[in-house]
């Protein structure tokens, strides 16, 4: 996996992944940005959810369920030092669809906290306190 980071101006930076895709970072006023672009701590925490989520939906999909959503609610704290780095993030899924059985969704839920979500186990196995929970809403 590689990337590129450019620096453009200010506290401002294009992230270009190595598929060719782009972000743009940047930092609020008060830290000589101009909120032109996500945080990259928040791209992190992003970067959890869209993990975590992969794998939810993966494993349901490939369970056969009738899924029709799957979003992801993140909130993180962080340590008032520098650096402040993440103490813990939350997960919590929102799963929807039709005949969707809550220990099957939970089964989900916890192979992909435990086996499958790198950036979730390596910031647990760094220290961040990592939870999960889920609920199911019927369509």
């Amino acid at each position: 996996m590689q990337a590129t980071v450019k620096w453009v101006d200010g506290v401002m930076f294009v992230g270009e992944s190595g598929s060719g895709h782009a972000v743009v970072m940047d930092g609020p006023p008060d830290l000589g940005g101009r909120n032109m672009g996500i945080r990259p701590m928040e791209m992190l925490l992003i970067g959890v959810g869209g993990c975590s989520s992969f794998d939810v939906v993966q494993i349901l999909q490939k369970g056969r369920a009738d899924l029709v959503g799957c979003v992801a609610e993140l909130t993180a704290e962080r340590v008032d030092a520098v650096p402040a780095v993440f103490s813990k993030i939350h997960v919590h899924f929102v799963v929807s669809g039709r005949d969707l059985k809550p220990a099957v969704v939970e089964r989900a839920v916890k192979l992909s906290a435990e086996k499958y979500c790198s950036a979730a186990i390596m910031l647990g196995s760094a220290g961040v306190e990592m939870t999960h929970d889920f609920e199911v809403i019927e369509v």
